[in-house]
């Protein structure tokens, strides 16, 4: 019975602790309007997440990341959203699918 004793008085301890890592991550919203993304570039920590926002009136965009074997969000029409969460440090450049003259970075640090 110590043992778990023991491991019961540690989990206020590890549930803080979980608290806190929850808590610190983030979520960065990038808007998509005449034809930009904006801000065009974002610097995010391992764990946060970007959002991006089609504010358009009529057309549809997407995110398209060419350095990772074309690894696209479905087409978002005006009104709607698409969230990536970025689990590893890097540089993330992005285009948009039918729109390529759009560009963007993420940095996560």
């Amino acid at each position: 019975m110590s043992g778990l004793g023991s491991m019961m008085k540690r989990v206020p301890a590890l549930l803080a602790l979980f608290s806190v890592c929850v808590a610190a991550q983030q979520t960065v919203t990038v808007n998509m309007a005449e034809y930009k993304y904006t801000p065009a570039e974002v610097r995010i920590k391992v764990g946060d997440t970007v959002k991006w926002v089609n504010n358009e009136r009529r057309t549809s965009h997407s995110v398209l990341f060419p350095a990772e074997n074309g690894l696209e969000s479905t087409r978002m029409f005006p009104g709607e959203s698409w969230e990536r969460r970025f689990q590893a440090s890097g540089r993330y450049e992005y285009t948009c699918g039918p729109h390529p003259e759009m560009k963007g970075v993420v940095h996560v640090e």
